[in-house]
């Protein structure tokens, strides 16, 4: 009896593609797991969970994503110093005034593992706030979602 051996894809077999999301009008959460499984690479035939088999991300218009419900008021956005009373707190509503690519980064970063791969993935994500980039010589692929977007 012979048995089939388990593919192990090596780093010659990763082949890293370019893409670029239009974040206008669609939801946060549902964006953030489209992008997070390009980046993991789980749309790839090859995937392997042990490696970073993911493709590269551009996120334009991040600062046009929606939320539903009241979440623009009511979702917080929470960073330390570590220093005693360093707690600092956003909301949705003034995070996207302010900081409106780290709504988006920190969404995706926590749909990416945990440790040194998930480190590795988050930075092949590239998140802009207007509705241009600076990486057209990588000839990035527009990517499409089944996403319904929102109505505001």
């Amino acid at each position: 009896m012979r048995t089939n051996k388990t593919f192990t894809p090596r780093p010659i077999d990763i082949d890293r593609a370019w893409w670029v999301v239009d974040a206008d009008g669609l939801p946060l959460g549902r964006l953030a797991s489209e992008v997070a499984h390009i980046l993991r690479g789980k749309h790839n035939p090859k995937y392997a969970p042990h490696m970073d088999m993911g493709d590269f991300v551009v996120v334009v218009n991040a600062e046009k994503v929606a939320v539903t419900g009241s979440k623009a008021e009511q979702k917080q956005y929470h960073r330390h110093s570590g220093f005693p009373g360093g707690l600092r707190t956003q909301t949705f509503a003034q995070m996207r005034e302010t900081y409106p690519e780290r709504i988006i980064e920190q969404a995706v970063r926590g749909m990416l593992p945990k440790n040194r791969l998930g480190r590795q993935m988050i930075k092949k994500l590239k998140v802009y706030a207007g509705g241009t980039h600076p990486h057209e010589s990588q000839r990035p692929q527009p990517l499409e979602f089944d996403i319904r977007k929102v109505v505001s």
